[in-house]
């Protein structure tokens, strides 16, 4: 098949939804499937801040939230012009939304599409503060996240709560096929682990504990960073590592400030996703500090999956996707969210018992490559392209 990954996104970018385009592509690459991806991104920069951010940013200025709505549409024809593009130059057989923007540019373009649902877009919009709960403009999104998802051939999630939110707004019965990492490329490397914190500029006998996570409100990011002081009562050399970029990383420095742990509490911002394996091998632990904001909650977090292939020991929040994943003291921790005495209790927990965190590392690794490879989701993924076209 002939498939086009599409989003009105960036791509790539920091974050899940990029993750999941290149590694889906990767695995249906594997099964023999010529994929393509095609993003915000791919127009040029001129076009991008004069057509699409230009006037989104003025439109919120007067109006906050509908400069939101507007961008979406704009880049939304954008993507549908570059989709039909390259369509006639070499026709797709599919196309796989990753976005509700991307799956309308898709169906105006004359595609077959399937769209993958991989969290609440409305509820997120509004837990960053791009919209407002309870306006026109949440309504509105909300109104087009419906549209959406009853107007594709097939509604794909990432997980339960996802495939039950779509059931409810939509009246859609989505497939779930969670989420998933490359098993090749995230992989235990811990013999490495000198050798990368004399790259990175770290010490043999830091306590290393790494954030895989884009700085905002619903990764709960702030409270690794309030646990630290407490953390290091027992473990004077424990440090944070965040890797990512968003509107919490100022809250995230002020907490560390305010715990008097400003030095040890390091920003990447957002780096290569090809360079975070090196990360997880230097690091003693992975935490996903995940909160429910606005309504949102966790999926199956990629960061948490990849973790765990990377063979560390992961402390996670006991919410959405992560309790699918994670079974308590058997391949990972789960700590109430928002409770830093509890997430200070599990990182000691841990740095004070090594042989068991190696233990639930080493399940956690044989879980992924059991039931979270790659090439098993691409070929459930083929399956669902089959299907639609054999009815098209």
């Amino acid at each position: 098949m002939r498939i086009l990954l599409a989003t009105v996104f960036n791509y790539p970018h920091t974050g899940g939804l990029s993750t999941h385009m290149t590694t889906l592509q990767s695995g249906l690459q594997a099964l023999g499937h010529d994929v393509e991806t095609l993003s915000f991104s791919d127009l040029p920069y001129y076009k991008q801040q004069l057509f699409a951010k230009g006037p989104s940013f003025f439109m919120n200025r007067m109006s906050p939230g509908k400069g939101i709505l507007l961008g979406h549409k704009l880049r939304q024809n954008m993507l549908k012009e570059m989709i039909k593009k390259k369509h006639e130059q070499n026709p797709y057989d599919l196309v796989n939304a990753q976005d509700i923007y991307a799956t309308f540019a898709s169906l105006e373009a004359g595609l077959n599409t399937v769209t993958t649902v991989h969290g609440y877009m409305t509820f997120e919009a509004i837990s960053r503060g791009s919209i407002k709960s309870e306006s026109e403009e949440a309504k509105v999104l909300q109104l087009k996240e419906t549209e959406a998802y009853q107007k594709t051939r097939q509604v794909i999630t990432v997980d339960y709560r996802i495939r039950n939110y779509v059931r409810d707004l939509a009246g859609v019965e989505g497939i779930r096929v969670h989420n998933f990492i490359d098993v090749d490329q995230f992989l235990p490397q811990t013999d490495r682990k000198l050798e990368l914190r004399h790259k990175f500029g770290f010490r043999e006998e830091d306590k290393l504990i790494f954030i895989p996570r884009r700085l905002t409100k619903k990764n709960g990011v702030i409270y690794p960073a309030k646990s630290l002081s407490r953390i290091q009562q027992s473990f004077p050399k424990a440090k944070i590592i965040y890797a990512g970029s968003g509107e919490e990383e100022q809250a995230v420095r002020d907490a560390a400030k305010a715990g008097g742990t400003e030095s040890d509490v390091h920003f990447l911002g957002d780096i290569p996703h090809e360079i975070m394996k090196d990360y997880y091998a230097m690091s003693d632990i992975t935490i996903i500090p995940s909160v429910h904001s606005a309504g949102v909650e966790e999926a199956t977090s990629i960061s948490a999956l990849e973790a765990m292939g990377s063979g560390v020991p992961v402390i996670a929040s006991k919410v959405g996707g992560l309790k699918e994943i994670i079974e308590h003291g058997e391949n990972g921790l789960l700590v109430p969210e928002k409770d830093t005495e509890a997430l200070a209790d599990a990182v000691i927990n841990l740095l004070s018992n090594p042989t068991f965190g190696d233990r639930i590392a080493l399940q956690a690794r044989l879980k992924i490559e059991q039931e979270y490879s790659h090439v098993s989701a691409a070929t459930s993924y083929s399956s669902i392209y089959e299907k639609i076209l054999q009815y098209a």
